[in-house]
C-alpha cells in the first residue's frame, strides 16, 4: 500500500516536498515513479527512482527543479520540488514497479497510492 502526502498550496517559485510511504511489502524491491494528473489531462510521468536509489529519471518539464530520493530503511520516497510553476498544479501520485529501475509509462506500475494535491498560484 502506498500513500502520497505533502501537497498543498504554494506560490510560484516556492518549494514543496512530497512523500510516498509504503507498507505491506519489501519496499526496497520496488522502483518508484511519480506521476501527476491535472484536471482534464492524462496522467503524466514526472520522475522515477530505482529500487536502490542510485538511478533517477525526470521528465524534461521538471528536470533541474525536482529531485527524487528514497530512504529504504524508512520505506519512504521523496520528491523535492523547487522553483514551482503554476503549470505544476496537479494531483501527484506515486506508483511501485517490481523491478530495478523505474519507467515512464504509468502502465508499467502495478501499485498506486492515493494522490496528493499540489496547487501553485501565480
Amino acid at each position: 500500500q502506498l500513500q502520497a502526502s505533502g501537497g498543498g498550496l504554494v506560490q510560484a517559485g516556492g518549494s514543496l516536498r512530497l512523500s510516498c510511504a509504503a507498507s505491506g511489502r519489501t519496499f526496497s524491491n520496488y522502483a518508484i515513479g511519480w506521476f501527476r494528473q491535472a484536471p482534464g489531462k492524462e496522467r503524466e510521468f514526472v520522475a522515477a527512482i530505482s529500487r536502490g536509489g542510485t538511478r533517477t529519471t525526470y521528465a524534461d518539464s521538471v528536470k533541474g527543479r525536482f529531485t527524487a530520493s528514497r530512504d529504504n530503511a524508512d520505506n519512504t520516497v521523496y520528491l523535492q520540488m523547487n522553483s514551482l510553476k503554476p503549470e505544476d498544479t496537479a494531483v501527484y501520485y506515486c506508483g511501485a514497479r517490481f523491478t530495478v529501475t523505474g519507467a515512464t509509462p504509468a502502465t508499467e506500475y502495478a501499485y498506486w497510492g492515493r494522490g496528493t494535491l499540489v496547487t501553485v498560484s501565480s
